[in-house]
């Protein structure tokens, strides 16, 4: 049972146990203990923590200010994020390059792999360096807008909006049902009481780039998925 769940009830029992000694009001006892069960299930049932998930994003760019070969390049990428208990792997498929950044939530720290044709990188970042590579989302301000929701999925989204310290923002939809146990996987997600299954981001000046999940799946994900290759990689400071 969940702690707070428990602590309502306790609550519950203690306010039936004054009022017992009127019998006249056991009804409203009754009433009440029906109201606090049903009201704080819901509630906690309605949110679902989920320590294995795969998610496969599609992504494209804002056509109006990304050349040809970005936007088809783009277009022809996919991103898919995994996530097992402490752990999250983010694999970025290109025409051009693989990028994997495997995450660790306990110490804060990651592993970049990167490969260019034959050549492959790694770079390694403890906690310290992971912070300063996401420096600019401290401070970041989330506004949840419930009134602006749709479907993605299946799933039912709502509409939040982030806006950094620089006075940029950025928008995505994410569905409370599923509480993904890595919320860092990225970084600027890391508040929303979610799994994100829609965003954009900004490029540069110019470019938008929008991602959208195309399949969320809750089977469990192999261990070995987050196993950091100990050869065949060239250790590169970023």
């Amino acid at each position: 049972m969940h702690p707070f769940f428990h602590k309502c009830l306790l609550v519950a029992f203690r306010f039936s146990g004054y009022l017992h000694s009127r019998s006249n009001d056991m009804k409203i006892v009754h009433a009440f203990l029906v109201m606090v069960a049903f009201s704080f299930g819901q509630s906690l049932f309605a949110q679902r923590i989920v320590a294995d998930c795969t998610v496969s994003y599609a992504i494209s760019a804002d056509q109006q200010n990304a050349d040809k070969d970005v936007t088809e390049s783009l277009n022809a990428s996919t991103k898919t994020v995994y996530i097992k208990g402490n752990e999250s792997r983010t694999d970025l498929v290109s025409p051009s390059f693989i990028q994997s950044l495997i995450y660790n939530k306990v110490n804060s720290s990651a592993v970049i792999l990167r490969e260019f044709g034959n050549n492959k990188f790694m770079t390694r970042l403890d906690n310290t360096r992971w912070a300063q590579e996401n420096k600019k989302y401290e401070g970041m301000k989330l506004t949840v807008q419930p009134g602006d929701t749709k479907s993605i999925l299946g799933y039912e989204c709502k509409k939040a909006t982030i806006l950094l310290r620089d006075g940029s923002s950025f928008s995505l939809y994410y569905t409370s049902a599923i509480v993904p146990s890595v919320r860092e996987y990225e970084y600027q997600f890391k508040e929303v009481p979610g799994l994100v299954l829609e965003y954009e981001t900004q490029e540069s000046s110019s470019k938008k780039v929008k991602y959208v999940a195309t399949k969320v799946n809750l089977n469990p994900v192999p261990a070995s998925r987050f196993d950091i290759p100990v050869t065949g990689y060239r250790l590169l400071d970023q």
